[in-house]
C-alpha cells in the first residue's frame, strides 16, 4: 500500500504568522518576533510628562503625549537653557508613574534639595557620577540585565560632559582624541534599543548646543546650532527636543527688586518619529526660590499664537468662548486666580487640545512662537 500524506488544512497562499512567529522564537531564543495587532515593542503605550502642557501637546500627533517610553530622546540646549531642569521634573513626573530613575551625572552639579523642590523623591532616585561614556553604557545595559522586570528612566546628564576612557587617559591635545565618542556611540545605541523597546525602559540624553561655525552663510542662518555626539544621536533618537532663549524683550523672570529668578526658554521638536518635527512652543522657568515650569502662565500665550475664534480681546478684558458659545470675561492678571475654577480650566484644556493637537491632526495647523518676536 502507498503511504498516505496528510495535507495541510491551511489554505494555499495563506501564511500563518502565529506559527511562524513562534518557530523565529524559538530558533533565535529570545522574543524577537511579534504580531503588531497584538502587543508589541514598536508602539509606545506610555508618555512621560515634561512638566510643559504645550511641550507635551506638540510631541506626537494627534495626541497627548510626552518622552516616548521604551526610547531613545535627546534634550539639548543651550547653556543656562533649562536643560537639566527639565530632565529633573521627567524624573519627578516618572517616579510617579513607577518607574524607577536613574541619574547619570558627569558634572557633579545636581543639588539634592533641588532636586527635592522639584518633586523629585531622593529616596528612590539612584544617583550615579558618569566618570565615562563607556562606563555609563556598561551600567545601563548591566541594570536591564540584572533586573529585566524593572522599568527604568536613565537621565544622562551630559553626553557632551562625559569623556571616554581614552580622553581621560590622554593628554589636553584635542587633535589626539578627535571623534572618539561619536564612535563608541555608533557601537553603543544599536545594542541597547531594542533591550530598552523590549523592557520598555527610557534613555533621556542631555546635550549641549554648540555655535554652528561654518563659511556658509545661509547654512548660519538655517541652522544656527549643532549638538555634539556624531551621526547615531541623530538616528537612534525618537525624538530630539532643543531647548534656546528667546529673543523677546521679556526673555527674563525678575522679582520686585529686579534680581533674575528665572528664563523664557523656546523649545523646538528638531527630530521626531511621531510626527511633529518643526513644531515649537515657549514657557518660563523659575530657579529662584520657587522652583518649576510656569506651566500654566504658558497656556494663555499658546492660545493667543493660536488665533483661535474662541479667544479675544476687548476693552481690557479678555474674552473665552466655551463650546455653548457662553463668553468668560477675566482680566489678563487675573488668568492664574481664574484656572483654580475647574470649570474654566476645561475650557482652556479644550481650546489647547482643539487648537495644537486636534487641527494640527486634521488640517495641517501649525504656528510658531517666532513670529510673536
Amino acid at each position: 500500500m502507498g503511504k498516505v500524506i496528510k495535507m495541510s488544512t491551511t489554505k494555499a497562499g495563506k501564511i500563518d504568522i502565529s506559527a511562524m512567529k513562534k518557530f523565529v522564537n524559538k530558533k533565535v531564543g529570545l522574543d524577537v518576533a511579534h504580531d503588531l495587532r497584538e502587543d508589541n515593542p514598536t508602539e509606545v503605550k506610555q508618555w512621560i510628562p515634561t512638566g510643559s502642557r504645550w511641550l507635551d501637546s506638540i510631541t506626537v500627533r494627534g495626541k497627548y503625549g510626552g518622552i516616548p517610553v521604551g526610547k531613545i530622546t535627546e534634550i539639548a540646549g543651550l547653556s543656562s537653557a533649562g536643560k537639566s531642569f527639565m530632565a529633573v521634573q521627567i524624573a519627578a513626573n516618572a517616579q510617579k508613574m513607577g518607574h524607577t530613575v536613574v541619574y547619570f551625572d558627569a558634572e557633579s552639579a545636581i543639588d539634592p534639595v533641588f532636586l527635592k523642590n522639584a518633586g523629585v523623591n531622593t529616596d528612590e532616585l539612584l544617583y550615579i557620577q558618569a566618570v565615562s561614556v563607556e562606563k555609563t553604557l556598561e551600567t545601563i545595559e548591566d541594570l536591564m540585565g540584572e533586573y529585566p522586570e524593572t522599568q527604568f528612566l536613565f537621565i544622562w546628564d551630559s553626553i557632551a560632559a562625559t569623556s571616554s576612557e581614552k580622553e581621560i587617559e590622554s593628554d589636553f591635545n584635542p587633535q589626539s582624541t578627535m571623534a572618539v565618542k561619536p564612535r563608541i556611540f555608533a557601537k553603543a545605541f544599536p545594542k541597547l534599543t531594542i533591550p530598552l523597546a523590549n523592557q520598555q525602559c527610557t534613555l533621556v540624553l542631555i546635550n549641549q548646543l554648540k555655535t554652528n561655525i561654518t563659511n556658509n552663510i545661509a547654512e548660519a542662518m538655517t541652522t544656527p546650532h549643532i549638538a555634539p555626539g556624531g551621526k547615531a544621536i541623530e538616528y537612534f533618537c525618537s525624538m530630539r527636543i532643543w531647548l534656546t532663549k528667546r529673543k523677546a524683550k521679556a526673555a527674563f523672570v525678575t522679582d520686585d527688586s529686579g534680581l533674575r529668578v528665572g528664563s523664557e526658554v523656546k523649545c523646538k521638536i528638531e527630530k521626531s518619529r511621531f510626527g511633529t518635527e518643526g513644531r515649537t512652543c515657549a514657557f518660563k522657568i523659575l530657579w529662584g526660590d520657587k522652583v518649576g515650569i510656569q506651566d500654566e502662565e504658558s497656556w494663555l500665550e499658546a492660545i493667543k499664537l493660536s488665533g483661535t475664534s474662541r479667544y479675544k480681546v476687548g476693552g481690557g478684558w479678555c474674552y473665552l468662548i466655551d463650546s455653548k458659545g457662553k463668553e468668560v470675561k477675566f482680566r489678563g492678571s487675573q488668568w492664574s486666580e481664574m484656572l483654580k475654577d475647574k470649570k474654566f480650566k476645561s475650557i482652556v484644556f479644550e481650546i489647547m487640545d482643539e487648537e495644537i493637537i486636534k487641527k494640527f491632526d486634521s488640517e495641517g495647523k501649525n504656528f510658531n512662537v517666532d513670529k510673536e518676536e
